[in-house]
C-alpha cells in the first residue's frame, strides 16, 4: 500500500458561486506514513505545508477544481504542481459523469458521509470547529477507503436510477512524471516555492 501518500479534504465558508470569497475553515489529512488523521484550522495551515511537501502524492475528491485552488491562495508555492490524484477526475474520465463522494461510497463500500458542507458552514457560524474537524476527518476516511478499494480492485460502483449497482474500471496507480527522489538524493520533497 502507499508509503507517503496523503489523503485530504477541506471545509470552507463563503459564497459557493464566488470562488474568491471561499475561505478555509478546516483541512483534514490522513497520512499513510504514520497511519494518522490530523486537522488544521485556517490559522494553523503553516503546519500543514510540510506534510503536503513531503507527500509522494496527495489524494482528494474534486480536489483539482475545488480543494487545491482554494488552498493555493494560502500557499507561497503552487500546490497544483504536486503529484496529485483527484478521484472524481478519474471517475469522470471513465464514466463521463460527475458523482458525489457519498453516492460512490454508498454503492461501493456501503458507507455514507456523516454530514454535508452546508452543515459544516452552520457549525462554523456556531463556533463549533470540533464538529467540523470530526466531519472533515470522516470525509477523509471515506475518500481513503474509496481510494483503497479502487486501487486494490481496479473498480468502483455507482447506483443507476433503477437501483442497480454498476461497476466501472479505475486506475489509481501512481505514475511519477520523473524520478524526483533520485534527483534530490533520495529525499522526496515537493518544492515549488519561488526562490
Amino acid at each position: 500500500m502507499p508509503g507517503k501518500e496523503v489523503v485530504f479534504d477541506i471545509e470552507t465558508i463563503g459564497d459557493i458561486k464566488d470562488f474568491n470569497s471561499q475561505k478555509v475553515t478546516v483541512v483534514s489529512v490522513y497520512c499513510y506514513e504514520n497511519d494518522s488523521y490530523r486537522s488544521f484550522e485556517e490559522s494553523e495551515l503553516g503546519s500543514l505545508w510540510p506534510i503536503l511537501e513531503k507527500a509522494e502524492r496527495i489524494i482528494g475528491f474534486n480536489s483539482e477544481h475545488f480543494d487545491l485552488p482554494i488552498l493555493n491562495k494560502y500557499y507561497a508555492g503552487d500546490l497544483l504542481k504536486f503529484p496529485h490524484l483527484d478521484i472524481l477526475k478519474v471517475v469522470k474520465e471513465v464514466t463521463g459523469s460527475r458523482f458525489k463522494l457519498n453516492d460512490l461510497a454508498k454503492a461501493t463500500l456501503q458507507i455514507e458521509k456523516s454530514a454535508d458542507g452546508l452543515q459544516a458552514q452552520k457549525w462554523f457560524a456556531e463556533g463549533r470547529l470540533d464538529e467540523i474537524k470530526k466531519y472533515c476527518e470522516q470525509d477523509v476516511r471515506v475518500t481513503k477507503e474509496l481510494y483503497e478499494y479502487g486501487r486494490k480492485n481496479r473498480m468502483l460502483y455507482y447506483e443507476t436510477l433503477t437501483g442497480e449497482l454498476r461497476p466501472f474500471a479505475v486506475n489509481f496507480d501512481f505514475q511519477p512524471l520523473f524520478n524526483a527522489a533520485a534527483q534530490s538524493g533520495g529525499k522526496n520533497i515537493n518544492l515549488t516555492l519561488p526562490f
